[in-house]
Order: structure tokens, then C-alpha cells, then sequence
């Protein structure tokens, strides 16, 4: 499900729906998304001859899907549809018949576009591979994995690699325990004020009024806007502008998907840090650099929209600095998903960032942030027996001289990048 959900096919209907027959509808946008995933792979095209009933039973469906990857000289694909699908595991059926006559619900459609999607990538050894790393000690292993909090770039599907190692982990770390509904309940107490004030009490008239405007065709109303501090409008417009139209229509940032992914395979999470703690990051912030941060963020959000009554000189600079920032989130999801790992250490600024003393949250976001995550992992790899983990928390963490990984390897661990499948 966590596939599925990553790679738009459902929304939350599945959890509702799951025993209903699919609709037309919903196994044309499940084919689209087959569809758009298929042709990234590059494969060869051929001839598409052929004609398909297709329609909402089981067979149709499977009919559907064929259509999809009849195109492209894939492995075995000229042996018909049922054949093909079953030799690649998308369809078992009950020992005794595929029930192709039956109607086909929305949870098998959903099941057969994702294992179709799943076995066509592995076949071609593709998908996205992550910035991963290795850390051996003391007959322990524990993987690294950076994340880039979004979903940019057709990140989706993950190489089935990654999607092994996620899944027979004994234990997946990440910088919050996202089951933790405690802990989102605290942070989310934070994100609001208590004291009896607003949004329109803390910054300026003008700045609230175009946060209300851009917000409201959300679907948020100024009454909710105004209880929001600025830090947490900022971190949601900051997210909001790294979307672009790649990004799924489910927006799951890969941390998420990598939780779910664990969750559902039974897989132990844990926190390395709580939500109290990265809160108060944030929290502490002062009322200037607040405003300040929430006025860069819209502008982001808003791109040129954003230039308004700026001279031409002016719009030129944001101009050029919206394009720097797009692109080096362009140029990061792309070493993320090759695992170019070298390339994202000397791209990501990781050394201006910590070294910008005017800016209060650069150093909240790296010092004594990076010490606790490298102490996390010595913990994980000092104890006693074989156990194998899998830690994800932002790539930034990981590299540099204060990095998760030089830090594993000045403890004298053995630590290296994931070999390529």
C-alpha cells in the first residue's frame, strides 16, 4: 500500500473503498500512472498491435494493464496478457482460477498496477536508489539513508534494492517516530498560539494580508491562518514550493514513504530525535528573523507572482535566484535517485549554511542536531549480537565534516557507499 499510495495510484478512498469494484474512473487513472511510469524506463517501443476487451471485471483490467506495457519489447510480452502479467507475479489467483470473469475490486486493480509497475522496473533494474551508505560494526550493520523531504522529480518507484533493505530491516530510524500520535499532537500544540494573540499580532499588516490571500485558495480561511505562527506557515510554504508536476498526487515525502514502507512490512520504528525537540528549533526563533523567514518562504511559494511592484532590476534578481533555488532542488533529486553521492556533498551547501552567522535557524539546523544522530548510530552498531537497521534523516545530516558519516568513521566504524545493483 505504501507503493501504491507513493506512486498516486489511490488516495484515501482505499481505506473506505478497498472491497467496492473499481470504477472506469478510478482504472483509467491507475493505467495513466502505469502509463507515465512505463515510458521512463526508455525501453524500446514496438508495435501495439492488438485488441483488448477491457473492461471492470478482473480480466479487464489485466487486459488494461497489458495495453499499457504492450508498446515496449519487454521481456515475454508478446505471450498475451494473462500470461505475461501472471509470469511477472501481478496476478495469482486462487490455485484453482484467475477469476478473470469476476469484478475486479479496487483494492486487487490497485494491487495488480503496482505489482505490474514494481515487476517492469526490477526487470529493467531501475528505480529511484537513494543516497545510501553502509556502517558496519561490532557484527552489527546499520544502512544510511538521506533524505530530501519531498516528493520531486518522479522519485517514485523506489530500485527494489532499497525497497528490500526498508523492508527486512530490523529496526528504521528516522529523525521523528512518525506513528508517535503523542508526539504530532505536541508539535502540533506548538505550531499555534495559546497566549491569546494571532497571526495579525506579530508581523506585518501587509505580510499577513498576503499570507490570507495565499492561502485561501487552499482552502484555508483566514480564521485558520491567523492561528498559525510564522515558523509553521514558513515550513509549509517551503514545502508547497518544492513541488512541482512531477510530484505525485499524493505529495509523500520519501521519509513517509519509508516509514510506511517499514510500518507495513512490521518493521520497528524509532525516533532519533523527539517532537518536542524539533519544535523548539523552530520556537525559538526570534519575532524578527520569524517574519523575516516567512517572508522569503511566500515569496518562493509565489515565484514571480511574487515580483509585484518591483523594479525591473529587481525582478531580475528574484528571478534568478527562484531559477538557482528550482534548480539545485532539480539537480539534488537527481543525484538522490542515481545515488551520486559525491556530486550531492559538493553540491549541497551544507559549509554556508552552518557558516552564515545572520541567519538564527542555519545553525539550529546542523549543530547539536548532527552529534545526537551520530551518537544514535554508535549506540545502534556497539550492541551486542548481529542486527541490521536502517536510518533516514536529511542528507544534509549525512554529509560534510560533521556529517553522520565522517562522524561513524572518525568512531573507527567501517563505512561506505552502497554499491550500485
Amino acid at each position: 500500500m505504501a507503493d501504491s499510495y507513493a506512486l498516486g495510484l489511490v488516495g484515501d478512498e482505499i481505506y473506505t473503498d478497498h472491497s467496492k469494484p473499481v470504477t472506469q474512473e478510478q482504472l483509467d487513472k491507475m493505467t495513466q500512472v502505469a502509463a507515465d511510469k512505463l515510458v521512463l524506463l526508455e525501453v524500446e517501443q514496438r508495435s501495439d498491435a492488438g485488441s483488448f476487451v477491457i473492461d471492470t471485471t478482473r480480466g479487464g483490467v489485466l487486459n488494461a494493464l497489458y495495453m499499457e506495457a504492450l508498446p515496449y519489447a519487454f521481456e515475454g510480452v508478446d505471450a498475451g496478457a494473462v500470461e505475461f502479467l501472471s509470469a511477472l507475479g501481478v496476478v495469482h489467483g486462487d490455485g484453482d482460477s484467475l477469476a478473470l470473469d469476476r469484478p475486479c475490486t479496487l483494492l486487487e486493480a490497485c494491487a495488480f498496477t503496482n505489482r505490474m509497475i514494481l515487476a517492469l522496473y526490477d526487470q529493467q533494474n531501475a528505480g529511484s536508489l537513494g543516497l545510501l551508505w553502509k556502517a558496519e560494526g561490532n557484527g552489527n550493520t546499520l544502512y544510511l539513508l538521506g533524505s530530501i523531504h519531498t516528493d520531486r522529480g518522479n522519485l517514485y518507484p523506489f530500485h527494489k534494492q532499497l525497497r528490500d533493505i526498508i523492508t527486512s530491516a530490523e529496526l528504521a530510524a528516522f529523525e521523528l517516530d512518525f506513528n508517535n500520535q503523542e508526539g504530532i499532537d505536541e508539535f502540533t500544540a506548538m505550531q499555534v498560539y495559546s497566549d491569546g494573540t494571532t497571526l495579525k499580532d506579530h508581523i506585518d499588516p501587509e505580510l499577513y494580508q498576503e499570507v490570507v490571500d495565499a492561502l485561501a485558495p487552499l482552502g484555508m480561511p483566514e480564521e485558520q491562518v491567523a492561528q498559525y505562527k510564522p515558523w509553521t506557515l514558513s515550513n509549509s510554504f517551503t514545502a508547497l514550493s518544492m513541488a512541482d508536476d512531477t510530484t505525485s498526487e499524493n505529495a509523500m515525502a520519501l521519509d513517509l514513504y519509508v516509514n510506511a514502507k517499514a510500518s507495513n512490512a512490521g518493521v520497528p520504528v524509532e525516533g532519533v530525535e523527539t517532537y518536542a525537540f524539533q519544535g523548539k528549533i523552530f520556537d525559538d526563533l526570534s519575532d524578527e528573523f520569524q517574519e523575516d523567514y516567512l517572508a522569503m518562504t511566500l515569496a518562493m511559494f509565489q515565484g514571480m507572482d511574487a515580483a509585484g511592484d518591483l523594479s525591473e532590476e529587481e525582478k531580475a534578481e528574484l528571478e534568478a535566484a527562484l531559477k538557482e533555488q528550482y534548480d539545485a532542488v532539480d539537480r539534488w533529486m537527481e543525484q538522490w535517485k542515481t545515488r551520486d553521492v559525491e556530486a550531492f556533498a559538493k553540491d549541497y551547501p551544507k559549509d554556508d549554511i552552518q557558516g552564515d552567522a545572520t541567519n538564527e535557524l542555519n545553525a539550529k539546523l546542523f549543530e547539536g542536531r548532527d552529534p545526537n544522530m551520530i551518537a544514535w548510530a554508535d549506540r545502534y552498531l556497539k550492541q551486542e549480537g548481529r542486527h541490521t537497521g536502517i536510518m533516514t534523516v536529511g542528507a544534509g545530516h549525512m554529509v560534510g565534516n560533521t556529517g553522520v558519516v565522517q562522524g561513524l568513521k572518525d568512531l573507527g566504524y567501517a563505512v561506505e557507499v552502497m554499491p550500485l545493483p
